[in-house]
């Protein structure tokens, strides 16, 4: 880390500057102090920075950006264990910071002095500043404008509070719906009950009911195990009991009514939202963190989406008139995953759980990296003397190839933390951990978590993946590629970051499409018992399953980032979040799925109540746009072509938010990005010309 923790206490393992967070070390009662203790100096260098003269760019971006990057990694395994090994002790002591963290940050991006220096900085120096420098600077200033710099006095601090105060509502929309989720079990006496189920569920499910005292099977609401019941179990009642904990998690409803109910949570959340979006002069959120995307307007973003909608609903209604008449009655929401997934082994002969064999865990990631190095030259090695947060979880050096033959450097590092457990939130994503930046302070190289929910492998077996685990594994590694391959020198446009919302998907998205390739499918393919690749004709078969009922898929994106979007851009304090109101409206227009009265989707919508798809989860489709474009240049070209690979390191995974996403896609493939890539991708017929 950077010279300045020498003044700091460095027996806090938070503090100790250590290349790679010493997760072996650090204990709940270091969060708290160690924050306050790395905000306190943190605060006195700005106070430092600002009496710089003269004040340039080096005197005070450069610092800043170095004080970014040191915050950002000491809070990161903090973060990072709140969502991998979340406990009471710890998840007090993170709750106890994030009002720290945000009264910190606002100060800063309300900090008028810095911003005239950066208005300065822009119109004296921009001559001699490179293209990342002036992104640098430009970044910066639009940050301060929206976090309020240009505020009077009273609305400044009003900002200030309502900051604060989202961020704590955010973890505990987060809190919420892990308590609802751990909460929630099964018990089963009866192997009837449970026919079709796998036997790693199973399993997993007779250990628990062991380890609670319990014969038979205890089932937990963790995802693998209820993706599992509604695709696959053959009981209606237990799908319909699984589809209603897992929907109803932290509402009124439910078995866990009340208890841990999100609403009161999501009506102050968009509140606030709106009230901090109009003390910046924007009529609503939606409009307010437009500001920093690639798209430019709400109508923008809402006809998109009903482009998308109106270009899926006759394949949606086709594929759901298909799966009623296969299952031979009015189907219930329960039924949809169940029905679907028969249907789709009748059509192709093909399930996800048949899969499973094929897919361990140790072949697909080796097949994985195979696919990295022949495209971007790099390769992954594990190291077995990097303190890790479980046993599950596991770190890899990321090396390239140099010039000279046999010779490599380490640009990186990866950390895995590849299954399910109690106390882990559900999902998969990918965190930065260490942050690229390559200052007169000193160099860092780019350090990433990738964090998926599999099932963990049973009876001395490695884990096993259906196909869609292995579509999201390469989607978090796409994300990790974006975060690794940076060049951009200064951390706050490096990797991810600064880079537009709606296109931040973008390299994720485009990943998943090598998932989907049969010369792939056959490297990161072997059955467990018999060694075997997955066979030619099962490889097309699972290709012709990818536009399967991709009219419903679509439609289903589309309702919840219509939900979103609407939410936050026709807000009226007046009427309040209205969410069950908005929501049934955009079902009516959008939806061809019965759901039932009581389902409380909204009151675990993560995304947009506690990540950072608020106003955005329209990007998935934004992105997908873009990615499905992207691909296409590989498909014409190869998709392994050299030039082409490198044209979008190039224009793409290296550049971060030092360029505009519109002109980096146009300088990727030579023209704006186009619709009608990602419709053929899904079979699904372009809307008619208006």
């Amino acid at each position: 880390m950077c010279s300045y923790n020498c003044r700091m206490n460095t027996a806090n393992p938070l503090l100790a500057g250590h290349t790679l967070p010493a997760f072996d070390a650090i204990r709940p009662e270091h969060v708290e102090t160690g924050i306050r203790e790395l905000l306190e100096d943190s605060r006195e260098r700005v106070r430092q920075i600002e009496q710089a003269e003269p004040a340039t760019f080096q005197s005070v971006v450069e610092p800043l950006e170095e004080l970014g990057h040191r915050l950002s990694r000491t809070w990161s395994p903090v973060g990072h264990l709140n969502g991998v090994m979340n406990n009471e002790a710890l998840r007090e002591k993170y709750n106890a910071c994030l009002p720290l963290l945000s009264a910190y940050g606002t100060d800063l991006a309300q900090n008028e002095r810095l911003f005239r220096v950066y208005e300065k900085v822009r119109a004296t120096e921009a001559a001699a500043l490179d293209a990342e420098q002036l992104a640098v600077v430009d970044h910066a200033l639009l940050d301060f404008r929206l976090a309020g710099v240009a505020l009077d006095g009273a609305k400044k601090d009003r900002f200030k509070e309502v900051m604060l105060e989202l961020s704590t509502l955010a973890a505990k929309f987060e809190e919420n719906v892990l308590d609802s989720t751990n909460a929630f079990t099964h018990h089963v006496e009866s192997a009837e009950e449970l026919a079709g189920l796998n036997m790693m569920i199973l399993s997993a499910a007779r250990e628990r009911a062991a380890a609670a005292g319990k014969s038979g099977w205890l089932l937990g609401l963790d995802q693998p195990t209820y993706v599992a019941v509604v695709t696959d179990a053959r009981s209606p009642d237990l799908r319909k009991t699984f589809y209603q904990a897992w929907s109803t998690r932290a509402s009124d409803q439910g078995p866990s009514a009340g208890q841990f109910d999100n609403r009161p949570v999501m009506e102050k959340l968009l509140a606030l939202r709106h009230e901090s979006a109009q003390l910046l002069g924007y009529p609503n959120y939606a409009a307010y963190a437009l500001a920093r995307r690639m798209a430019r307007s709400v109508d923008e973003v809402l006809a998109f989406l009903r482009q998308m909608a109106a270009a899926a609903r006759p394949a949606a209604e086709r594929e759901l008139a298909e799966l009623t008449q296969f299952a031979g009655r009015t189907l219930d929401a329960w039924d949809i995953t169940y029905y679907s997934e028969r249907l789709q082994e009748e059509r192709y002969s093909i399930s996800q759980e048949e899969l499973r064999p094929y897919f361990a865990l140790p072949r697909v990631l080796d097949g994985l990296f195979g696919v990295v190095q022949r495209l971007y030259g790099i390769s992954f090695r594990p190291r077995a003397d990097v303190p890790l947060w479980h046993p599950d979880a596991r770190y890899y050096d990321v090396l390239r190839a140099e010039k000279n033959p046999g010779s490599e450097v380490v640009i990186g590092g990866v950390y895995l933390d590849p299954y399910a457990r109690p106390n882990k939130r559900s999902g998969a994503w990918m965190d930065d951990c260490v942050g690229r930046k390559q200052l007169a302070s000193g160099s860092a190289l780019p350090v990433a978590y990738l964090v998926c929910n599999a099932l963990p492998g049973a009876d001395g077996k490695p884990a096993q993946l259906t196909h869609d685990d292995v579509v999201t594994l390469f989607h978090e590694f796409g994300h990790g590629l974006h975060h690794l391959l940076t060049r951009v020198k200064y951390p706050s446009i490096a990797g991810i970051n600064g880079v537009s919302w709606d296109a931040v998907e973008l390299p994720s998205q485009f990943f998943e499409n090598y998932a989907w390739q049969p010369e792939v499918l056959r490297d990161i393919s072997q059955h467990v018992e018999t060694g075997a690749t997955l066979p030619a004709e099962k490889i097309a078969q699972l290709l012709r399953t990818r536009s399967f009922q991709a009219g419903l898929a679509t439609l289903r994106q589309v309702e919840f980032a219509l939900l979103d979007f609407r939410l936050h851009a026709e807000y009226d304090p007046a009427l309040g979040a209205r969410v069950a109101q908005i929501l049934a409206e955009v079902r009516s227009e959008i939806a061809v799925i019965r759901i039932p009265e009581w389902n409380r989707f909204p009151n675990s919508f993560g995304h947009i109540f506690a990540g950072g798809y608020a106003a955005g989860y329209y990007s998935y489709k934004w992105a997908e746009v873009l990615s499905a474009d992207a691909f296409a240049a590989f498909e014409e070209a190869g998709i392994y072509d050299a030039a082409t690979a490198q044209r979008f390191v190039d224009n793409i995974l290296s550049r971060g938010g030092s360029r505009h996403a519109l002109e980096a896609f146009v300088a990727f493939r030579g023209r704006p990005p186009s619709i009608e890539p990602l419709l053929r991708l899904h079979g699904i017929a372009p809307p008619p010309k208006a």
